[in-house]
């Protein structure tokens, strides 16, 4: 049986792990802290598509990956016995005046040429949602290709399928790259991983953004997500509603949510049926952002054998069904699927 070391117990870790032990291989996950530590331990769960104008093969991957999701989320929760908190229940989006309906039916058009017919995108007067926005044109934009994850129960999904599939893991223990067992490595080590690659590589290839977001106790679990003022509210299966996040290219205390009460107040200006929900969470956290703003997957140069899932950023999520396909493709049949933009090199 072939036999995958995975370095990483986040989003990129473990779905990679799941696709791969799926597929009959032996699969050990080694994490640092505890599985979902870094920008995978978050709240909001937002699965939403690129803008559909200027198609290009990022936002087409992505595309595949959405359309993946019912049945990747599916098996993990076969597998696993857990709820994923996946489900596509759309997205509204307030319109805030006359000249954005126009650059919308030009969106609307674009999002009809990409995106499979029975997941369209339309301008709506009546949403039937009881997460409201107000909007000044009372106009929303509504899709149906946007989806929900609850980011901390598809993190437990994941690892009991792995566990049930026979996969170990094993937390609280850093592995770095000369300590690895010898044979085949994955590493999607977050933050910490794109570090160790720029040191290793002599460039920059990634940053930490700072996110923050919080959890309420407020059910609207069929409620489609709002994004409006730059901000998400995501309505969970479990009786409770997320809100964030911030993007914070300079912070200096990683886990500090000195801005989330701003945050809250905001999401409940916007949305004015969570006024009175109680905050039963508060999570701050550095996501990990490629230098080119793309995921970075691949072969490690110059390290044969060892491989790259890393800068999910805040698409991490949505792009994880694909990235599993493709990166699984990879190790354990050597067919290369990656688009260019996605390369280490």
């Amino acid at each position: 049986m072939t036999s995958i070391t995975i370095i990483g117990g986040g989003i990129f870790g473990l779905s990679c792990g799941w696709e791969i032990a799926r597929r009959g291989a032996a699969v050990r996950i080694f994490e640092a802290r505890h599985l979902g530590a870094g920008a995978s331990g978050g709240h909001v769960g937002a699965l939403a598509p690129h803008a559909p104008e200027n198609w290009n093969p990022k936002k087409a991957f992505q595309l595949d990956s959405l359309l993946m999701a019912p049945g990747f989320w599916a098996g993990v929760e076969a597998a696993s016995g857990l709820a994923s908190g996946y489900g596509r229940t759309g997205r509204i989006q307030p319109v805030p005046d006359a000249a954005g309906v126009d650059r919308l039916h030009d969106r609307i058009v674009a999002a009809a040429r990409q995106w499979p017919a029975p997941l369209p995108m339309r301008l709506t007067d009546a949403p039937a949602t009881t997460l409201l926005p107000a909007s000044p044109t009372g106009l929303w934009l509504e899709d149906r290709l946007t989806a929900r994850m609850n980011p901390r129960a598809a993190i437990a999904a994941l690892a009991e399928a792995i566990r049930r599939q026979g996969g170990e893991i094993i937390e609280g223990r850093h592995v770095c790259p000369e300590d690895t067992p010898a044979g085949t490595t994955l590493w999607a080590a977050g933050l910490a991983g794109l570090a160790t690659l720029s040191d290793d590589l002599g460039r920059i290839m990634g940053k930490g953004v700072k996110g923050q977001s919080a959890l309420l106790g407020h059910a609207a679990p069929d409620a489609p997500q709002v994004f409006a003022d730059g901000l998400h509210v995501v309505a969970h299966s479990d009786g409770t509603t997320a809100i964030g996040s911030t993007s914070e290219n300079q912070y200096s205390h990683p886990d500090v949510d000195h801005q989330l009460d701003q945050v809250l107040a905001r999401a409940r200006a916007i949305c004015p049926a969570l006024a009175d929900a109680p905050v039963l969470d508060r999570w701050a956290g550095i996501r990990p952002r490629a230098q080119s703003r793309a995921p970075l997957l691949g072969p490690w140069p110059g390290r044969p054998g060892h491989f790259v899932a890393n800068g999910g950023f805040k698409i991490g999520f949505g792009m994880a069904p694909k990235i599993a396909s493709v990166m699984a493709d990879l190790i354990l049949e050597g067919r290369d699927g990656i688009p260019d933009a996605f390369r280490l090199g």
